[in-house]
């Protein structure tokens, strides 16, 4: 519930808002809330957050993510993964902090460690790369 309250206090640098569509690698800094859809890969050391009507089809690399919305793909989160009542995950989930909430749909594996340096330098390559 702490973490809840801090996130809504944390400045959101972008929003896709409902009814929006983005195809393609997302790479970005600090938070960024989706309701729209993105098919792709979303690369980032930051915040995502999914909102109820946001939709993703693609694999996430990212520092935090709060999930409303659906989420179809694999995610890899060095920090946390929160899953709300609302979110449904179809993928495996690779986080060293995992919530999930009452009513959520999860269908995938999930890997708990704390997630080393490496894993961060690997997100970091791959957005490198995808900005070439």
């Amino acid at each position: 519930m702490a973490k809840d309250i801090e996130m809504e206090k944390q400045q959101i640098n972008a929003f896709l808002g409902e009814g929006t569509y983005f195809k393609g690698v997302l790479t970005f800094d600090g938070t960024v809330r989706i309701d729209g859809k993105v098919e792709g890969d979303i690369l980032t050391k930051d915040t995502l957050i999914v909102g109820e009507k946001g939709e993703i089809n693609g694999n996430i690399k990212v520092g935090t993510i709060i999930i409303n919305g659906r989420v179809f793909g694999n995610i890899t989160a060095t920090e946390r993964v929160e899953i709300h009542s609302a979110g449904r995950v179809k993928g495996d989930i690779k986080t060293p902090v995992l919530v999930i909430t009452e009513g959520v749909i999860f269908d995938g594996r999930c890997q708990m460690s704390d997630l080393d340096k490496e894993m961060e330098r690997e997100c970091e390559e791959e957005k490198e790369e995808s900005l070439e």
